[in-house]
């Protein structure tokens, strides 16, 4: 326990350093590249063999870099994450029954998670590192919501063949703890009302579900690949998608009705 404590302080301090430190993308970017590339050499890791992984995690890196200079891109990632999310909520219901999914497909479907959410990273980095710490504090506190009220109170498994620790009472707790931190900061720090408001809880909510979706497909992947962890690069924690991996379906879908949101004026950011 006290590993993963010491890995956890060491990691917050390194994000908080680079989010926070300056205005401008100097150190951020470069945390974004190395992130990303370590997640794109644990994705082989998933996939079926794969004959060259050092192409792989090249090719990650190249789209993801050239995308986060080509913004005209970034909301057609976004896009194309949401579809594949939309279609891992029948695998993970499916699984182990079918795995059509599971073959050369994934190095696809890599690339294209990998890199909308490095993009909507990025994306919200821009408007204000707030509210990229936003997401990274929603997801925390609805997942500590699920462990605890899962722990306590856990009856109904939500998606046994795929993670059999994880339950609806959990899922519970975790929605209502992230509904509290979203209603805490959008009425008392934000001071929204009317539509901004309900459609920044909505959004929120969503946000919410979509992490537990993201958790869930990787521990799919996991359990089709016969692997414990996607690595070892953190002590005490396993790899950096076995820390990312909720936040990898949430930041993409929380940056896509964001974006829309302000497309459609119901949220102005000044």
């Amino acid at each position: 326990m006290w590993q993963r404590i010491k890995t956890a302080i060491i990691l917050i301090i390194i994000v908080g350093i680079a989010m926070f430190t300056s205005k401008t993308p100097i150190l951020f970017i470069p945390l974004l590249a190395v992130g990303v590339t370590i997640a794109a050499h644990e994705w082989t890791k998933l996939m079926p063999r794969w004959r060259h992984p050092p192409m792989f995690v090249l090719m990650v890196l190249v789209i993801t870099l050239a995308s986060l200079w080509l913004q005209g891109t970034w909301v057609w990632w976004w896009i194309a994450s949401f579809i594949i999310w939309l279609m891992a909520l029948s695998w993970v219901s499916q699984f182990p029954t079918h795995t059509n999914w599971y073959g050369k497909k994934l190095a696809l479907m890599g690339v294209v998670i990998l890199t909308a959410a490095i993009t909507a990273m990025f994306y919200l980095w821009q408007l204000s590192a707030w509210w990229l710490l936003y997401v990274f504090v929603l997801v925390w506190c609805a997942d500590s919501g699920a462990y605890f009220v899962g722990r306590k109170l856990g009856r109904r498994k939500m998606a046994p063949n795929v993670s059999p620790n994880k339950s609806m009472e959990g899922l519970a707790g975790g929605v209502v703890t992230g509904l509290l931190v979203v209603l805490a900061i959008s009425v008392f720090m934000l001071q929204m009302t009317g539509m901004a408001l309900v459609s920044f809880v909505a959004l929120s909510l969503v946000t919410i579900l979509a992490s537990v979706l993201g958790d869930l497909f990787e521990s799919m992947l996991k359990r089709r690949a016969g692997v414990k962890d996607s690595g070892t690069i953190l002590p005490g924690h396993g790899g950096i998608l076995d820390r990312i991996d909720s936040l990898l379906s949430a930041i993409p879908i929380f940056a896509l009705g964001f974006w829309g949101l302000q497309q459609m004026g119901w949220l102005v950011i000044i």
